[in-house]
């Protein structure tokens, strides 16, 4: 991450300010109209911002707050206001989240962020075998094609699981002349159950995305396709390994976006109980969307007070609508 992203994050709320701030001082100079003009036409986006975000329980479940709580509680107030303010900060135009509850939840999300200027006109709700933690995607830009897979499943021996949350699939306009084919996905928990192994449940997962991936691909080599969420593994694990794909096939390798923070960090996962850091956050990028991907203005955003929000950190990616020339 460059301190230029840093600075343009903290300070884009003011630029609005200062805009008139200059144009007060060039005024007396001649040179105001010019200057309000420029102000009040700003140029065409030339990039979009994508956060995925694992939002820790934004739902209705049985948890305990001291002596309050029981089950149906909603995710405290004060972590939802600083998931929100999380996500002011950002300012992204497409926002793909983990661990949303009902299609109630999203609004109330929705809801909150459009009251501090956040407008997501567009949306995409979907689940797998999970009921109760769901995946969600809200755009400003148009949703064009609707492929969200919500009933696969696998076997581990004679017993048959559904993929927990699914696999969110939109295409979305977010330029004329560039479409992005975006995968979000929340895969099985480290959490063991009783059921099946839970990195055999995993890893089972990770290979039907393999094989949707490859399905995408296949079809049509040139989509730009983003795979984004949480994965519950690091990086050097089989299922994160399946899903790149093989660089023999180049077609269908996809890249994984290498993402740093301000201090150079590259965790996303916090776990408190064992104080265990852990990258399970990625971006993964297909050939034809590798040359927008602008890394230098891309990050994993943090703050001193992450954890009031969730046990993730928002991971951020800016794509340009013009790709990189070949040198």
């Amino acid at each position: 991450m460059t301190m230029s992203s840093v600075i343009s994050l903290r300070l884009s709320p003011w630029r609005p300010v200062l805009a008139r701030v200059a144009i007060a001082f060039l005024v007396p100079w001649g040179l105001g109209k010019a200057a309000e003009d420029k102000a009040e036409k700003p140029s065409a986006p030339d990039h979009a911002i994508l956060c995925s975000y694992n939002l820790k329980n934004w739902l209705r479940m049985d948890r305990r707050l001291g002596s309050v709580g029981g089950a149906e509680t909603p995710k405290p107030e004060k972590e939802k206001n600083a998931v929100v303010q999380t996500l002011v900060a950002i300012d992204a135009d497409v926002l793909g989240v983990c661990e949303i509850g009902s299609e109630a939840d999203l609004k109330d999300l929705q809801t909150r962020l459009a009251a501090e200027g956040l407008v997501y006109p567009h949306s995409e709700h979907t689940h797998g075998g999970d009921p109760h933690r769901m995946l969600a995607l809200l755009s400003r830009y148009p949703i064009t094609e609707r492929h969200s897979q919500t009933a696969l499943t696998y076997l581990i021996g004679e017993q048959r699981f559904p993929v927990n949350r699914g696999f969110l699939d939109v295409t979305i306009q977010v330029a004329p002349a560039l479409a992005l084919r975006c995968v979000g996905v929340h895969l099985k928990s480290k959490r063991e159950v009783t059921e099946a192994d839970q990195a055999l449940m995993r890893r089972n997962e990770a290979h039907l995305l393999r094989l949707h991936i490859e399905g995408i691909l296949q079809a049509d080599p040139t989509t730009k396709v983003l795979l984004y969420g949480d994965f519950n593994e690091n990086r050097q694990e089989p299922p994160i390994a399946e899903i790149l794909g093989t660089a023999a096939d180049p077609p269908k390798h996809l890249t994984d976006v290498f993402l740093r923070d301000a201090n150079g960090e590259v965790w996303t996962h916090f776990w408190d109980y064992q104080d265990v850091y852990s990258r399970f956050d990625y971006f993964f990028v297909s050939p034809a969307l590798r040359p927008h991907v602008n890394t230098r203005e891309s990050m994993i955003y943090t703050s001193r007070d992450f954890a009031e929000a969730s046990d993730h950190r928002p991971i951020v990616l800016r794509v340009d609508f013009a790709a990189k020339k070949k040198r």
